[in-house]
Parts: C-alpha cells; structure tokens; sequence
C-alpha cells in the first residue's frame, strides 16, 4: 500500500516537472518567424507616434501663424502647451495602458489606442483656437497614441531575447525615419493643404498603425486580475492588485524610475523650440528642417549601434549607456546657445540624435533585467507615468523663459543639466542591483543549505531517541 503511494506520489512529481518544462519551452521567445511582422508593426508604431511629435516645431511654427496673436505676450508660452501637453499625455497614460495590456493583450490595447488617437487627430483638423487643440490633439490623440504605443514595446519581449537589444534599436529607428522625413513632408502639406488638411493627411499614418496593432499575437499569458462570470457580468478586485506596485520594492527599479524623469525636464525643450531658436538667432534664410533631419538620422544610428550593443553588455551594466547619453545630451543642449553659424548647429544636433537614440533603445532591456518579463509591462508603464511630469513642464517653462528674456539661451542652458544629474542618479543602480544578487547568494550559499540538513538531520535524531525512549 506505501509502495503504491510513493508510486503515485513520484508519478504526479513527474508529471508536475514536465508540466513545468512544457511551460518553459512554450514560454522561451522564438527568435522570429511571426515575430518578424510584429517588429516591423512596431517600428511604424513608434515612427508615426513620435515621429509626428517630434517634428512638432514644424507644427508650432504653424500654429504661431494660424492662430497666434502677435500682441500676445504670452504667446510662446501658449502654444508651446499644445506639443508638450500631447507628448507628456502619451507618457502619462501609460500606467493605466500597462493595467489594460496586462488584462486585455497588447493585440486588444494597441487597436482601440489606435482608433482613439485617429479621432482626436481628425477632430483637431476642425478646432478654430489654440485651446481647443489642448483637448482633441494635446489629450484625445496623445492618450490613443499611448495605448497604441507601449504594447509595441511590450510584445517584442514575447518574441524575442537574445536579440532584444537589436530588435529595440531597430523598432525604435522608425521614429528617427519618420523624424528625418515628416519635417519635409509636413512643411510641404502645409504651404500647399494647409493645416487642417495635413492634419487630415496624418490621420493616414494612424490607420496603418490601427492595422498593425493586429499583429501583436501574444506568446506569454496576460497577468489578469479581472474575474469574468458566465452572465457576461465581471468583478474588479482592490486596486493594490490591478496596479503591480510589488515592482516598487526592488530598490534598483526604483533608482532607475527616479533617476529617468529627473534627466527629462529639459529633454523635450530642443524638439520644440530649436526651429524658432534658429529663426531668431540666424534669421529666416536657413532651411532650419535640417537639424531635425540631423536628429532623426544619428538617432537611427545609434538605436541600431547601441541597441546591437547592448546585447553584448551583461545584465544591469546596460544602464551605463544611458549614463553617459544623458552627459551628452545635456551637454549638446548647453552648446546651443553658443553656436551662432548654422553649421555650428548641424554639428550639434548630430551628436545629440546619436545619443538620444542610446537612451531610447536601452529603455526596454533595461525594463527586463530590472523586473524580468512577466512584470515589465507595468514597470514600463510607471516609469512613462513618471516622465509624463517633466516632458509637460519643460518647454512651456523655456516659453515663459523667452517671453520674459526675448531669448533662449537661459533656457537652453537650463535645459542640460537636468540630464547630467540623472545621469549621476543612474551611476547607484549596477552597484544596488549586485547587493541585492549577492545577498540572494549567500542565501542560498552551500553552506547555507548544509547547516540546514545538518539541523535537519539532529531533529530527526533527537526524534528517534525519544521514539526509543518511549518503546
């Protein structure tokens, strides 16, 4: 009878191990095949998301003519609402699109983003005033271009893991395409269409992205925390287990939540402001959609360098090439106010794309080591509700800061050292990161684990003796 037990017991161990291997293999990315079409879904994602945000000078120098006031003498400041409130709405969505993508699917999250983001980008070819542009282009189109963009970074780890840092880089160089061609093509819409109908024209690039969303197959199970009933009825849980804040306790995740958005206050400031910078400091017969294309082809680049790089670089250590594109960025920044030719600029604007397409393609296998794949989505999607704060407040700031000193140069200067100083933030998280591996390691030491069968097995002696001194 104990025979058959332990049979039993050892077949059902078995058949748990197997279980639990098939599990793995299922759950073991495949290093393309299908995955192949899912990073190039993703690579229009992030290319019409930021590349359409970050030729918004292109749009700002618009909207100044369409609806500024040249009496206004907080013009530049009001204006400057509408680019930095839409790109800081795509960030602060995220962690409430990271709940979504973990009960719904990236598939289901990234579609209905989508179809949101060609609303309000449709409707804001009708507004007739700059603060109507605050709600349909600045909140409506932002918050879908958020629920369509961050599945695109989260479903690449479903496919893909020895050659996630290159498939990053590569994803993430569609915005830099996108960012070194629409500056051309928009200023080309507007002077023939106008502002409304290239508004409409953009709308083309969102359905395309509505189409891709469809790719994002899941391979690994959604974390959901909704309980669904057969009367089509569903219960929502505490809020502690919608929100996975277990991810706050790893101290190292939270340097690297703390450390990026205190870089950021000044990073958005350039992409704003640096066209109407050139047009005051040079004059208006510069072709200044160059810097942009400047921008965006060294930031091509060094997604894909530094993405295939940091496959090579272990662990955490990854950390360190966003170190050093924030000392860069920072310092490019501080350097604009000094360049007063055109080719000053040029020179500029190529070693900062360079090291903004770093600190772009190292933020999801950064994400990965930190917290491992199954909590990445909502460790993602925190960090962009962090950095929603300063990439809002940064260039209405370098606005008022011309409004009052007719000048940017405080602001340009200002706008640098934010990122030199989360880049020092940054330096802690390697060093707290390997505590945390070596006290798990003394943990489960060998001698550790000896001193415990030795206790173990002095129980069972004193267990014996008193079990003879009882017979």
């Amino acid at each position: 009878m104990a025979l058959a037990e332990t049979e039993s017991e050892e077949g059902a161990r078995s058949s748990a191990r197997a279980a639990e291997g098939q599990q793995q293999r299922e759950a073991e990315p495949p290093e393309g095949g299908w995955g192949w079409l899912v990073m190039l879904a993703a690579m229009w994602c992030n290319g019409s998301v930021f590349g359409i945000q970050n030729a918004c000078g292109v749009l700002f120098i618009s909207l100044l003519e369409e609806f500024g006031d040249p009496d206004d003498p907080r013009l530049l400041f009001k204006t400057a609402w509408v680019s930095s409130l839409s790109m800081g709405m795509i960030f602060f969505c995220s962690p409430i699109v990271s709940v979504f993508t973990d009960i719904f699917g990236c598939q289901k999250t990234a579609v209905i983003g989508a179809a949101v983001a060609i609303v309000g980008l449709f409707s804001s070819s009708f507004v007739s005033c700059i603060e109507q542009l605050y709600f349909s282009y600045g909140i409506v189109f932002a918050c879908g271009c958020s629920f369509a963009y961050q599945p695109s970074l989260v479903i690449l780890g479903h496919y893909f893991k020895k050659r996630l840092g290159l498939v990053n880089g590569i994803v993430t160089a569609g915005s830099s395409l996108f960012t070194v061609s629409l500056p051309f093509l928009l200023k080309t819409l507007i002077k023939n269409l106008g502002l409304t109908n290239t508004l409409r024209v953009l709308c083309i690039f969102i359905f395309i992205l509505f189409l891709a969303g469809f790719t994002y197959k899941p391979l690994i199970p959604s974390r959901s925390h909704i309980v669904f009933h057969s009367n089509s009825k569903f219960q929502f849980p505490a809020l502690n287990q919608i929100f996975n804040f277990s991810i706050f306790r790893i101290k190292s995740y939270c340097i690297w939540a703390f450390g990026i958005p205190a870089a950021l206050f000044g990073y958005f400031v350039p992409y704003v402001h640096l066209l109407n910078h050139v047009k005051e400091r040079i004059g208006p017969g510069v072709d200044e959609e160059v810097l942009l294309l400047c921008l965006g082809i060294t930031s091509g680049i060094g997604r894909l360098a530094f993405g295939r790089l940091a496959d090579y670089v272990p662990g955490v250590k990854k950390v360190y090439l966003q170190v050093i594109s924030f000392f860069f960025i920072g310092l490019m920044s501080m350097m604009i106010p000094l360049c007063n030719t055109f080719g000053a600029l040029i020179a500029v604007c190529l070693f900062m794309g360079l090291f903004d397409g770093c600190f772009i393609c190292i933020m999801a296998p950064v994400a990965f080591e930190l917290v491992g794949a199954k909590d990445v989505s909502q460790a993602i999607g925190f960090l962009l509700g962090f950095m929603s704060i300063p990439m809002i407040v940064g260039p209405p700031i370098a606005g008022i800061l011309h409004d009052i000193l007719k000048s940017y140069d405080v602001a340009f200067y200002l706008a640098g050292v934010p990122p030199m100083i989360g880049g020092l933030v940054l330096c802690f998280i390697p060093w707290v990161h390997q505590q945390k591996q070596d006290s798990k390691n003394r943990a489960t030491s060998p001698e550790t684990e000896e001193k415990m069968l030795g206790h173990s097995s002095g129980a069972d002696d004193l267990s014996k003796k008193h079990a003879k001194s009882v017979v």
